[in-house]
């Protein structure tokens, strides 16, 4: 029995599923644009096979381990590293198992679409996971696994990635993109440059990580004017190595544009580690300003993906280290937060800047109306707790009255489950294509132009706006 069904995500309606499907069938195919993602480069560098099924699906996927985390499993169990090297899970099957028994958790999630997908279009696997048939699943993937076929790159080709960017740090030295420039394959892997360790006043280590940078770019990043020109010695580091674009994980999205000599004293002061938080957000905010004034000089796309508090557990920060499930989503204001950004450089139609959410509330209320009239602005698709059939179906339903179709970007899987990707995609396709059907069978849309539409958002929109 097949784990996914054909027609998955199109609407019950009979003839409005069948313009679904027959727009979906048009752009199932089409390569895969992945402009904004957290893969490790060096997968693609060194080309090694991966480890065995666990470290692929499991440890290194947050949507899973914090799912299984919330029922009282332990990090440990499921093999996630601890920052002081302490003891945790090394039995790769016994991880699997603990997944597999656990598996009933995930019913209706997005995971599970997910890892359904990978495991019957990747693997072959028809049988549902559960913990009778977790070992003989175990057994067929890694098999699999220790074949050339399910190397990286040949994975990478299969799924007919087009291009794929990673993220990396400001004072990354990309020595994973180097080598994957100098290997000769001919897979488009490209970096993006996330300054938040050298622009966030209350990241760990701020003073120490500017140091390096300065040190990196060959410039006094201990002065204002020092700081700025390496920024744009490391932005130009990273654009050499393919980057078209810049991430800002941000708690707020609050920006400032402030003058020069104010933003000298803070800066100052941020260093000196005397900030206070509200001192702290505001050489965050003006640091967008200061990246999208760099962006009109070398063309990189900015990214705003602002309003998690992050690392909410501070005692999973403390054993784990970051990025370990706990980060929420919190209220986000727009209007106010965007207004000093979008006055400086808001007219400015060859600057593109991607604003993210995690506050749907704010799509048809606030993004939606400022990405319909600032030429510089567009809507990045749902994020994160949004990347649902249901929160791309809300997206869609809220900014398209105001934003239309042409403000936003199509998709983007930002994800580090390598295997995921293709199921991300297809599951954004699935759901624009329905879309699109109900607004042909609603008059809203007209038929012949819905297919070019579908098209657009499966593919050219991100390759578009991401330079791609």
């Amino acid at each position: 029995m097949a784990l996914l069904d054909d027609d998955r995500l199109f609407p019950t309606d009979p003839a409005v599923r069948s313009l679904a499907r027959e727009l979906y069938q048009a752009v199932r195919d089409l390569p895969i644009i992945s402009p904004h993602g957290h893969t490790d480069p060096r997968w693609f560098a060194e080309n090694a096979a991966f480890s065995d099924p666990a470290s692929l699906f499991v440890t290194p996927d947050h949507y899973v381990f914090r799912m299984l985390h919330s029922q009282g499993i332990a990090l440990e169990a499921l093999g996630v590293p601890r920052v002081d090297g302490g003891e945790t899970e090394r039995d790769s099957r016994r991880i699997w198992r603990l997944f597999a028994e656990n598996y009933h958790l995930f019913r209706a999630t997005p995971s599970r679409m997910w890892v359904n997908h990978a495991l019957q279009t990747v693997f072959g696997v028809t049988e549902r996971l559960s913990a009778g048939s977790a070992d003989a699943i175990y057994d067929r993937i890694d098999a699999q696994l220790r074949t050339e076929a399910f190397r990286p790159r040949a994975l990478f080709e299969r799924f007919n990635i087009e291009a794929i960017s990673t993220t990396e740090s400001a004072i990354d030295d990309l020595k994973w993109h180097r080598m994957i420039r100098e290997s000769g394959w001919a897979g488009k892997v490209v970096t993006a440059y996330r300054p938040d360790a050298v622009v966030d006043p209350e990241f760990a280590g701020f003073a120490e990580n500017v140091a390096r940078m300065g040190e990196m770019a060959g410039e006094d990043a201990t002065t204002w004017a020092g700081y700025l020109a390496a920024h744009r010695n490391r932005r130009a580091f990273f654009k050499s190595f393919g980057a078209t674009s810049s991430d800002h994980g941000h708690a707020t999205a609050r920006t400032e544009d402030l003058p020069q000599d104010v933003a000298a004293r803070l800066f100052d002061t941020a260093l000196q580690g005397r900030c206070t938080a509200d001192e702290a957000d505001a050489v965050r905010g003006h640091m967008l300003t200061e990246m999208a004034r760099m962006s009109l000089d070398d063309g990189l796309v900015l990214q705003i993906h602002p309003g998690s508090a992050r690392n909410h557990s501070a005692g999973i920060l403390a054993r784990f280290g970051r990025d370990k499930g706990y980060d929420i989503p919190t209220r986000t204001d727009y209007v106010a937060a965007l207004a000093p950004l979008l006055n400086a450089v808001g007219e400015r139609a060859e600057l593109t800047i991607i604003v993210f959410t995690l506050d749907e509330t704010s799509y048809s209320r606030e993004l939606a109306p400022l990405a319909g009239v600032y030429p510089a602005l567009r809507l990045g698709p749902p994020w994160w707790f949004h990347d649902s059939f249901e929160g791309m179906t809300r997206f869609r339903e809220m900014a398209t009255e105001t934003a239309g179709f042409y403000n936003t970007v199509g998709f983007n899987d930002d994800t580090r489950a390598f295997c995921s990707i293709p199921a991300r995609h297809d599951v954004a396709r699935r759901v624009d294509c329905a879309f699109l059907a109900t607004l042909v069978a609603t008059g809203r849309l007209d038929r012949d132009e819905a297919p070019e539409v579908a098209h657009d958002f499966s593919y050219r929109l991100a390759k578009q706006a991401y330079r791609l």
